[in-house]
C-alpha cells in the first residue's frame, strides 16, 4: 500500500461520494487503513468546511475535506546507499531515470530501506531535502513490479513546478502493456476506482471510488495477447491494472487481477506467460513542461529484455517497432 504524502491534502468531496463516513471516504482516496485514518481525526488532523469532525461524520457532497497528513515515524532518515541507477537525462533542476522492476520507489511499511531514493541519495546528495519526508526529490511513483521513465527534482522550486504538473494533469504517461485476449483497435475505460471493501491491498472499480479515465491503442495482436499502448488521463493506484481487468483483457503476470488464460493456449507461449513473473506493464515515454522554462520534453525508457523476450516467445513474432513521438496518440 502506497504511502501519501506528508503535508495538508485538501479536496471537495463528489456528488457519489455523499453520505460517506469521513473515515472512510479518506481512507479510499488517500489507499490507507481506516484504522490509520481514525488515528489521525482523534489527533485533531481533519476538519470538514473548516471545522473539527469525528471519524461518523456524514459528508456531503459539496463538503470541503483537509488532512494533515503526519511523516511516518523515522520517514526523514533516507540514507545514501549503493546499488546502480539507470540514468535517461539530467540537468541541474531535475534528472528522469529507467526504474527496473522490482525496485521500490521509496521507503514506506515493511520497505524501509533498499530503494531507489536511496540509491540516488548517494548519487546526487542534494536531493535529500527536496520533497517530502521519507520522498526526496519524489513527485509520482511507479509500482514495484512495474518498470520504466520517471521524472525526480533537484530542487525545491522543480519539486513544487512538477507537483504541481502532475495535480493539474500537464503531464503525459504512456505506458506499455501486455494483456490477454483480442482487445478493439483503440478503447477507452471511464470508471471510478477504489479500495476493494473486503480485501484491502487490492483496487476496484466501484461506485463513489476516485474518476479514471484510461485510454489504449493495440499496437499488435495476434488473437490471444495483445501488446497496447495506455494513456492514463488520471493517476490512481494500480489504475491500468484494474481498468484492463474490468474490461477482460488482464495484464498478463499480474499476480493480483491476472487471470490463468495461458493454460488455454498451445505451444511454447504457454510457458511463456505461466512463468512470467510480474504484471507486463512498462512505463514507456513522459512528456512533461521543464520546470524552468516550461518548454515540453519527452523522455523514453527503452523496452526491457524480460517483455520483450515475454512477447517474442509468447507470439512468435518479433517485438513490434513503435510509434514516434509525434504519433503516440491512442
Amino acid at each position: 500500500m502506497p504511502e501519501p504524502d506528508a503535508g495538508l491534502h485538501t479536496w471537495t468531496v463528489a456528488e457519489t461520494a455523499g453520505g460517506e463516513r469521513l473515515d472512510r471516504h479518506v481512507a479510499d482516496r488517500l489507499d490507507v487503513s481506516r484504522s490509520r485514518v481514525q488515528r489521525w481525526i482523534d489527533d485533531g488532523l481533519a476538519r470538514v468546511d473548516g471545522r473539527p469532525a469525528k471519524s461518523s461524520h456524514a459528508l456531503a457532497a459539496g463538503d470541503r475535506v483537509e488532512l494533515e497528513v503526519p511523516p511516518p515515524p523515522g520517514d526523514d532518515r533516507v540514507t545514501a546507499e549503493e546499488g546502480a541507477v539507470s540514468l535517461l537525462y539530467e540537468d541541474e533542476h531535475l534528472l528522469v531515470v529507467d526504474k527496473p522492476a522490482g525496485l521500490t520507489v521509496h521507503p514506506g511499511a515493511g520497505r524501509p530501506t533498499g530503494t531507489l531514493v536511496h540509491r540516488l541519495v548517494r548519487l546526487y546528495p542534494e536531493i535529500a531535502g527536496v520533497g517530502g519526508a521519507g520522498r526526496p526529490g519524489i513527485v509520482h511513483r511507479l509500482d514495484k513490479d512495474t518498470s520504466g521513465v520517471m521524472v525526480v527534482a533537484r530542487t525545491h522550486e522543480a519539486h513544487r513546478r512538477l507537483a504541481a504538473a502532475f495535480a493539474e494533469r500537464r503531464i503525459d504517461k504512456r505506458y506499455l502493456a501486455l494483456v490477454y485476449g483480442d482487445p478493439e483497435a483503440t478503447g477507452e475505460v471511464v470508471a471510478a476506482i477504489g479500495r476493494h471493501p473486503h480485501l484491502r491491498k487490492k483496487m476496484t472499480v466501484r461506485r463513489g471510488g476516485r474518476p479514471a479515465t484510461t485510454r489504449w491503442r493495440r499496437l499488435a495482436g495476434i488473437g490471444a495477447i495483445a501488446l497496447l499502448e495506455v494513456d492514463i488521463l488520471t493517476g490512481r493506484t494500480h489504475q491500468i491494472r484494474v481498468h484492463m481487468k474490468h474490461v477482460h483483457h488482464p495484464l498478463v503476470g499480474d499476480p493480483m487481477y491476472g487471470e490463468e488464460r495461458w493454460k488455454g493456449l498451445p505451444g511454447p507461449g504457454q510457458a511463456a506467460l505461466r512463468d512470467f513473473p510480474r504484471p507486463a506493464l512498462h512505463a514507456w515515454r513522459l512528456t512533461l513542461p521543464h520546470p524552468a522554462n516550461g518548454e515540453r520534453r519527452s523522455f523514453e525508457a527503452p523496452v526491457p529484455d524480460d517483455l520483450v523476450r515475454l512477447w517474442e516467445r509468447a507470439s512468435g513474432h518479433p517485438f513490434p517497432g513503435l510509434p514516434a513521438i509525434e504519433d503516440a496518440t491512442p
